[in-house]
């Protein structure tokens, strides 16, 4: 990666929120995930991102999401478990005409199910875009 390269990549985990010292959860990792973003988003918070077997309360989750995953509410019911008050959850597709593609309706429906609604979009790197869903606000 060129230096210009990975500059962009620490400027879009930058844009996601992220800051030092922020615990990040990671769901859906496999190996087609963007490793660039990965590794920016832990330079970033200085530390590793926990993974599914971790229970610690989480300031934010990245949601690596591709089509034939399951069951989109279940899943993000589930992401909720670990994340803290005023956290929000990344999850991020594959952009259309990769293989996983989910398209931006099925998040959209499934968000409010899921106690959850769509703030932004972001492409954050070739291969993938990035929704930021936050918790609705109690009654």
């Amino acid at each position: 990666m060129s230096e210009a390269d990975a500059g962009t990549v620490a400027k879009v985990a930058g844009s996601l929120g992220f800051k030092d010292g922020d615990l990040i959860q990671e769901l859906g990792y496999d190996d087609d995930v963007d490793f660039d973003l990965r590794d920016s988003i832990e330079t970033l918070i200085g530390s590793e991102m926990f993974d599914e077997q971790d229970h610690d309360v989480v300031d934010s989750v990245i949601f690596w999401w591709r089509e034939d995953d399951g069951d989109l509410v279940d899943a993000l019911v589930d992401s909720l478990t670990t994340l803290d008050e005023g956290g929000v959850v990344w999850i991020l597709t594959p952009k259309q005409g990769r293989d996983g593609y989910v398209p931006p309706s099925d998040i959209q429906e499934a968000a409010p199910t899921a106690g959850l609604h769509v703030t932004t979009t972001a492409g954050v790197s070739t291969d993938w875009a990035a929704t930021r869903l936050a918790p609705r606000k109690r009654q």
